[in-house]
């Protein structure tokens, strides 16, 4: 089997490296994101006992997850074309890509890049495959002039032919090659190559909040971790607080732990006397007292003051972050505190719309062997703002005095419907308008209108 050249060996090694220079920070952030960054990495030390107390607040979750949730591709078109592209709508369905890409927003938005590669499709040759990859996994090069991936490299790990041991893979993706290879003895092998001769390679990037001259992305979490780890802090501590000084505490002066008895004469355990609500003792001379508990409310009013920090870096509503209003805000009002949430997302969704175009354009070419003209793949996305149909709709009207502004399309397109619910009634149209009965059965509907 054929080896690696030096460069290609060189590129293998740039790329590992640099996947491992990240991979701590990818690994905090995921941690970060599932929640479980434990109370052990945040400098608290807790009792072994207490530890059942721990509390994570997992707002960088609900930061991530809020944007995503707001993220739903519309339709696809060539730009300059009314409608949506039919060929590209069979890609996007057959590779399944509108789940797919909530995992590919997700990895933006954890750790700052995501990717997605295309490849050919030996099962079904018009549909090459689109895959989302794993930003753990994918490191690239990129040239800063041409803005474009010169090499990427994917290493994974698998289970072993020998039980308990776990494989090495590799795949390097080059302009005109890709290469599978495998981990042997400390080097890299060559299993086979594919002379795809497709000029650019098939790896597209997608970078959340990137900055000029950094290639590696921002995560969405970074504002919030700080004051999601202070919130940790705060919560823990009042649930210690609640088991140690929360419940009034009694006294006894002046009886011994024999004059703690049930009527037989048995000893009552220390709980059982502390929780009773009565307690008798047969001693005349013992005292029983009980001191106020302690007083956790100022433990509240930090968690509610860190939960409108968070919203203050994010934009989200304060709402998403614990602070709750006893009335319902009206429509207006939404839109006004989602203003800056929204905007994240439609900036969001343009990032990401730039890469899932990219990607369509280049299954295109594996598809027809020719690149179609221009970047003029486009992407559209559901609006990101809580829907407020009837405010929007009084306000049209009232900007066009009444006079009908839209089509029956139109009308469609507003309502959010997909391109396959407006061809079904397209289809009912032209059904009702070719059959005689159904005409007349829709104008005596209209008679008795």
């Amino acid at each position: 089997m054929a080896e690696l050249t030096r460069d290609e060996d060189n590129l293998v090694r740039e790329l590992s490296s640099q996947a491992k220079s990240l991979a701590m920070r990818d690994k905090r952030n995921l941690a970060y994101y599932d929640g479980v960054n434990r109370l052990t990495h945040l400098g608290i030390s807790v009792p072994p006992k207490m530890q059942v107390l721990e509390v994570v607040v997992n707002w960088p979750r609900v930061v991530v997850e809020a944007i995503g949730e707001r993220s739903d591709v519309k339709t696809i078109r060539r730009g300059g074309a009314l409608g949506a592209d039919e060929d590209l709508l069979e890609l996007f369905d057959a590779n399944n890509l509108a789940a797919q890409m909530v995992m590919f927003n997700r990895d933006k938005h954890v750790f700052g890049r995501a990717f997605l590669s295309v490849g050919s499709n030996e099962d079904d040759p018009d549909f090459p495959l689109i895959t989302v990859e794993s930003p753990r996994e994918m490191s690239v090069k990129v040239d800063r002039r041409s803005r474009r991936i010169t090499a990427a490299f994917k290493q994974v790990q698998e289970p072993g032919s020998v039980l308990g041991q776990m494989q090495t893979f590799g795949v390097l993706y080059l302009p005109n090659t890709t290469i599978w290879l495998s981990r042997e003895g400390g080097g890299w092998k060559v299993e086979d190559r594919d002379q795809h001769g497709l000029g650019r390679v098939p790896v597209i990037m997608a970078l959340n909040r990137q900055r000029t001259g950094m290639w590696t992305g921002r995560s969405e979490m970074a504002d919030v971790i700080p004051i999601s780890d202070a919130a940790v802090r705060t919560l823990t501590n009042l649930q210690l607080g609640l088991e140690a000084a929360a419940l009034p505490r009694k006294w006894v002066i002046g009886a011994s732990e024999n004059d703690f008895v049930d009527r037989e004469g048995n000893p009552i355990t220390k709980w059982e006397s502390y929780f009773s609500s009565v307690w008798a003792l047969a001693n005349e001379n013992a005292k029983i007292g009980q001191m106020p508990g302690a007083d956790l409310s100022g433990f509240h009013d930090t968690a509610y003051l860190y939960g409108r920090l968070a919203a203050s870096v994010t934009g989200f509503p304060a709402s998403y972050f614990g602070h709750v209003t006893g009335n319902p805000p009206q429509e207006g009002a939404i839109r006004a505190e989602e203003a800056r949430l929204v905007k994240t997302v439609e900036r969001s969704n343009g990032e990401s719309g730039k890469a899932l175009a990219w990607a369509l354009d280049t299954a295109e070419r594996f598809r027809t062997n020719e690149w179609p003209a221009g970047n003029r793949t486009v992407v559209e996305w559901h609006d990101p703002g809580t829907p407020t149909v009837a405010q929007r709709a009084d306000a049209l009207q009232k900007m066009a005095g009444g006079v009908p502004i839209l089509s029956r399309e139109g009308a469609w397109d507003e309502m959010g419907w997909s391109e396959p619910r407006m061809q079904r009634e397209r289809e009912r149209f032209e059904m009702q308008d070719a059959d005689p009965a159904i005409q007349a059965l829709m104008t005596k509907v209209d008679g008795l209108g």
